[in-house]
């Protein structure tokens, strides 16, 4: 199966006609030479590529021209292997503000692909009929950020100039193609009785499901960019009152309601092989002491899969709730009296393998640092579109490849 991803380009904040007010680009320094964080793509002995570097920060200049994207579009289409599938819009820009949008949907429509857009917040859409297009060029698929089924709400949080025409157009498309709703829930700005109707909303249009996604606002969090807070004084909510409002909600609705960064109420995920016993006693068993570091939330589940295998090592969470989004700092703050001699640290993290062993070995004790595997379970976003043997699937397949690293690279037991 061949897929087609579309960069149109673009900044957040520039290209999408100005921040939404919890993006967690706002307030982001614009440097010219930034520190880049080091990650999975810098080669061993140089700190440093274009991903971690530019790519995290969307430090790219505006949309491409429409000639630019046709030609890069040819181009990939030339190195492809198999009959395209799939077509996915994106960009650092949102898809509805690029000023060429309706002729890129008319190239991608005359393929007779299905087309996915994979962000909008829908700001630039002020006509609804521009539902109808899409859906006439082979949109199938897209995911919509709503924020909130009151147009006052999206007019002030969001810098909507048409929130009326934009939820318009969410309604149509739900009529006719597979719409995922979105939405940062902010604490006593859209929860409560306006999160009620924005579900009611999305179900009465006959959305495929809504992501909820927990407002971030300190580094711990996920604000890696030197930018938190992006709004002052601002309510979070723990964890856990997010997962029990995400549980709730999914309990008193027929739309599928997810959480990020927890959770999946019908599947189970994250790591919602912890409940299948049948399954924990086919992956590996551990036989090697290895540390695993990871974040604050994933630690426990880690920890209770690991010794149902047979694990005697130690799973250490950082301060950093989100593993991905663990960089150097977090390693700093490392108790190394308890870690062991080998070290996994998250395969995405921002985290450069060589500066991770030097600091990781700060104490005199030599380490060695192995990257693991990319994902162990499905966020939210991921789980919205898979059912649960896939995303079971996915979790075998990610703690038999950490197991297979802790046996291949771990210590011996004593």
């Amino acid at each position: 199966m061949a897929h087609l991803t579309v960069d149109i380009g673009g900044s957040p904040g520039i290209d999408c006609r100005g921040f939404c007010s919890y993006c967690y680009f706002k307030r982001l320094k614009k440097e010219e030479n930034p520190e880049p964080f080091g990650c999975k793509y810098c080669l061993p002995f140089t700190k440093g590529c274009d991903y971690c570097t530019n790519g995290v920060r969307e430090n790219y200049e505006g949309f491409k021209d429409i000639r630019d994207v046709a030609d890069n579009i040819l181009a990939d289409l030339q190195l492809m292997d198999g009959e395209l599938e799939k077509i996915t819009i994106s960009g650092g820009g949102d898809p509805s503000c690029y000023p060429q949008f309706k002729d890129l949907m008319e190239i991608l429509g005359s393929m007779e692909v299905p087309i996915h857009i994979g962000y909008t917040s829908g700001k630039g859409f002020d006509d609804p009929d521009i539902a109808d297009f899409m859906v006439d060029n082979g949109l199938s698929e897209i995911s919509y950020t709503i924020f909130a089924s009151d147009p006052k709400l999206r007019s002030e949080y969001m810098v909507d100039p048409t929130p009326k025409a934009s939820l318009e157009v969410f309604r149509r498309l739900c009529k006719k193609i597979d719409v995922y709703a979105a939405a940062v829930i902010i604490p006593d700005v859209n929860d409560g009785e306006a999160l009620e109707d924005t579900c009611r909303f999305a179900e009465e249009c006959g959305a495929k499901g809504i992501i909820l996604m927990r407002f971030a606002n300190r580094t711990d969090q996920g604000l890696i960019l030197g930018n938190a807070p992006i709004i002052k004084g601002q309510r979070v909510q723990t964890v856990r009152e997010f997962a029990e409002m995400v549980i709730s909600l999914n309990s008193r609705y027929k739309i599928k309601i997810n959480g990020t960064p927890l959770g999946d109420p019908e599947i189970g995920s994250p790591f919602a092989i912890t409940d299948e016993p049948d399954l924990l006693e086919k992956l590996p068993r551990v036989e090697k002491d290895a540390t695993i570091i990871t974040g604050s939330i994933a630690a426990r589940p880690i920890q209770t899969i690991l010794d149902a295998c047979g694990n005697k090592s130690w799973v250490y969470g950082t301060q950093k709730e989100i593993a991905c989004l663990i960089t150097i700092d977090d390693l700093k703050s490392v108790d190394l009296s308890k870690i062991g001699e080998v070290v996994i640290i998250p395969g995405r993290s921002f985290v450069h393998e060589k500066e991770a062993t030097e600091v990781l070995s700060s104490d005199g004790v030599e380490r060695t640092v192995i990257r693991g595997p990319d994902m162990l379970t499905a966020d939210a976003e991921t789980s919205m579109g898979m059912d649960k043997n896939g995303v079971l699937q996915m979790e075998m397949d990610g703690f038999s490849e950490l197991i297979r690293l802790m046996n291949m690279y771990g210590r011996d037991r004593e």
